[in-house]
């Protein structure tokens, strides 16, 4: 500790201040004198010194009490005290070093006993006060090393579920190319060979006019049949195409993200997200389908990670779904009929509204129970949920909130209220 440390000389008699501080003065300790607690506390508002000397018998509040006063403030709390008092009896003593009181010092005093307490003090109360910083420094770089660590552990977790279920989904679409690819093959040659198998037969019906065959066509009504052969083969075109969206869909969303963000159209995540979660929103046995409402908007493409935003949005759409599943065990059928469950996607483009800058927000809202202030608080946190054991680990919408914030710099909000459903509501830079 500096020999130019802040001291407060707190004494009643102006004789005993005068002594008290030239010796201080004469070893080059700043000070500051008050001749009452009164005065003494009201200083410490403006003026905080690394150590007081406080005598006991005072008009007015006297040092203990002063002292008392001191101790009870977390501002003052750690100002080192030495009572510096010509009473001397044990309960004295006692009493001052049980109020908070380093040091205890009767009068008259020696100089050099006075200094060397003075010195020793103001060179704890450093050596505490460096302690308590390495301490707490230690303590928020082990706070901040945990929190690298569950960041760490929510980015792998949220890898390897995107991997997992990617490499699934991928498989699963690779696996029905092979054989669309040979059915849509042979269907197109078939209806190429039928038409010229139905010219043929009809030149042939124009020649011949044998009874026999008239007979056997309209046994087996040969008119309905060329007339409704190419139907069939056309709805066996269109079961083809629409199997091969689904294909498209499936790598649409199992796409592996690169190091780089690249652009993207969100209506495409969102349908094919939607695409792999439709069995769920199909007619259950304790209620009818849940029904999506899309209202979607212009939107220009966005600069992001697609695998990333295509696995929030199924978090937050499969989230709604158990929700509405179950609600639905709980009300007659009734009810849902008159009130069906619903999903709506709502997109837009707006403005940042601190810098102007274009951004895209989804809304994914149910018409559910809704959550109280209090859970809403709580939603995001780490390994909160509101399902029950075994039905949820808490991780879904940290992650989504955490590839929202941190990875794409963009925000993710709810909006609840309960009996009323629940929005949540996604922004993010062009």
């Amino acid at each position: 500790m500096s020999s130019k440390a802040n001291i407060l000389v707190v004494d009643d008699t102006p004789a005993n201040l005068e002594v008290v501080t030239e010796t201080l003065v004469s070893h080059s300790y700043v000070t500051a004198a008050a001749i009452s607690g009164e005065r003494a506390i009201k200083r410490l508002e403006r003026y905080v010194p690394e150590l007081i000397l406080l005598d006991v018998q005072m008009p007015g509040i006297d040092g203990f009490e002063t002292c008392r006063r001191i101790k009870q403030n977390p501002d003052w709390a750690a100002i080192p005290i030495i009572f510096l008092t010509a009473l001397a009896d044990t309960d004295s003593i006692v009493k001052g070093f049980s109020l908070g009181a380093v040091d205890y010092l009767t009068k008259p005093f020696r100089e050099a006993e006075l200094l060397a307490r003075v010195t020793t003090h103001l060179r704890l109360s450093q050596l505490t006060y460096q302690l308590e910083q390495q301490v707490e420094d230690r303590t928020q770089a082990l706070q901040s090393a945990m929190d690298a660590l569950q960041t760490s552990q929510l980015q792998l977790v949220q890898q390897e579920k995107m991997s997992a279920l990617g490499n699934m989904v991928a498989g699963v679409a690779h696996e029905i190319n092979n054989p669309i690819g040979f059915v849509q093959g042979n269907v197109r040659e078939l209806q190429r060979n039928l038409t010229d198998i139905f010219d043929h037969l009809k030149l042939y019906r124009q020649q011949a006019s044998v009874q026999d065959i008239e007979n056997h066509g309209e046994a087996v009504d040969i008119d309905f049949l060329l007339e409704d052969m190419p139907k069939m083969l056309t709805s066996m075109e269109t079961g083809c195409d629409r199997i091969s969206n689904i294909s498209v869909s499936l790598r649409t969303f199992s796409r592996t993200d690169q190091d780089t963000k690249t652009a993207y159209n969100l209506h495409e995540g969102l349908d094919s997200t939607l695409l792999i979660l439709k069995y769920r929103l199909k007619d259950k046995d304790f209620c009818p389908a849940i029904q999506v409402l899309k209202d979607y908007g212009n939107l220009p493409e966005v600069s992001c990670f697609p695998g990333q935003l295509n696995q929030v949005f199924m978090n937050l759409l499969a989230n709604a779904i158990d929700m509405l599943d179950e609600m639905a065990v709980q009300k007659s059928d009734t009810a849902l009929h008159i009130n069906p469950q619903q999903i709506t996607l709502r997109t837009r483009q707006i403005e940042d509204p601190k810098t102007g800058a274009p951004w895209v927000e989804i809304c994914i809202t149910d018409n559910g129970k809704g959550m109280s202030a209090e859970t809403c608080a709580k939603i995001f946190d780490r390994h909160f949920t509101t399902k029950a054991v075994g039905k949820g680990t808490g991780l879904g919408l940290a992650i989504a909130r955490q590839i929202l914030v941190e990875t794409h710099q963009g925000r993710l909000d709810v909006h609840s209220e309960v009996g009323q459903g629940t929005e949540f509501r996604l922004q993010l830079p062009v």
